[in-house]
């Protein structure tokens, strides 16, 4: 299965996805909510679509997603 398979089809919109960035920099959510200026309450809902969206469970998951796309598929030589 590719990694694609397995995770949901729909896309993040600018500010999940601005979200997605800074927890897989490793911020909390009230170091993401300092940082895009609104609350923890709204990061954690933020949290909450993204992960409906993508098909994940946690950071951990959203991480390796996010760093899955960022660098792209190893080639094999």
């Amino acid at each position: 299965m590719s990694a694609d398979g397995r995770y949901g089809s729909r896309v993040p919109s600018e500010r999940e996805q601005r979200v997605i960035e800074l927890v897989a920099e490793g911020l909390k959510n009230r170091e993401v909510a300092m940082a895009i200026g609104t609350t923890e309450h709204v990061v954690k809902n933020y949290l909450r679509v993204i992960y409906d969206k993508l098909g994940l469970w946690n950071r951990v998951e959203l991480a390796l997603w996010y760093e899955s796309r960022r660098t792209g598929p190893a080639i094999m030589a």
